[in-house]
């Protein structure tokens, strides 16, 4: 049921033309490309998530990159940010391979599915709180169709808090002071184990503000959140 219904929504994103300002810029840049990409077809429409429809651990991103994702139509697909995330992940063994290149490159992705709270590539990678809103049906009907979730990786503030206000929709608001954001922290939301973790991209992982040792460990304390948990 899970696999049929994340279909159908899948379908329903790819199809979406609600923002105008991020339909007109994901499809500019699919059409000036960027040089090293020149010979190939970009995707430039919303990105679905994907993964395991199994999923007990779900990772939550921002919004597909302009060159990554909105070339490839897979999230963290083809930009330095997914190189680091795949090789965490495959380290972690929960992904099949360590890098992603394209939508048919054989990953595969064990006990995790990754979703976001944007699904267009927005100028300068920053949507506007308007177009995060008009995507949040995107989120809670993955979310909610994902019915083994038991651990929520929010990878950035942006994750972080786009979780919480999907909680409140569903009507399993946070009992008590809100939760902040902090790499690392865990909270327990919606009957679900909450971990932050900094955003992989070049800002942070060049910086040294995220290295492997600490995608590293948010990654083993989700399994070993999972595993604790039956289902």
């Amino acid at each position: 049921m899970s696999a049929r219904r994340l279909a159908v929504i899948a379908a329903d994103i790819v199809a979406c033309r609600a923002c105008p300002r991020l339909v007109e810029w994901r499809e500019h840049v699919a059409e000036v490309k960027r040089r090293a990409y020149a010979a190939e077809t970009y995707w430039g429409r919303p990105v679905p998530g994907f993964g395991d429809p199994a999923a007990r651990i779900v990772l939550v991103g921002l919004a597909p990159g302009a060159h990554g994702a909105n070339r490839t139509g897979r999230m963290f697909t083809g930009d330095r940010s997914g190189d680091f995330l795949f090789a965490a992940l495959h380290r972690a063994g929960l992904a099949s391979q360590p890098t992603s290149t394209s939508r048919d490159d054989g990953l595969t992705l064990r006990d995790v599915f990754i979703v976001a709270p944007g699904r267009c590539a927005p100028p300068d990678n920053h949507p506007t709180r308007e177009e995060l809103e008009r995507c949040q049906p995107f989120l809670d009907a993955e979310l909610t169709a994902l019915r083994r979730r038991r651990v929520i990786v929010a990878l950035g503030g942006i994750a972080h808090a786009a979780f919480l206000a999907h909680a409140a929709r569903v009507g399993r608001p946070v009992a008590g002071p809100r939760p902040r954001f902090a790499h690392g922290a865990e909270h327990e939301v919606a009957g679900l184990t909450l971990i932050d973790c900094f955003h992989p991209s070049q800002q942070n992982t060049q910086t040294g503000r995220l290295t492997p040792a600490m995608q590293d460990a948010v990654f083993a304390r989700a399994k070993a959140a999972v595993d604790s948990t039956r289902g």
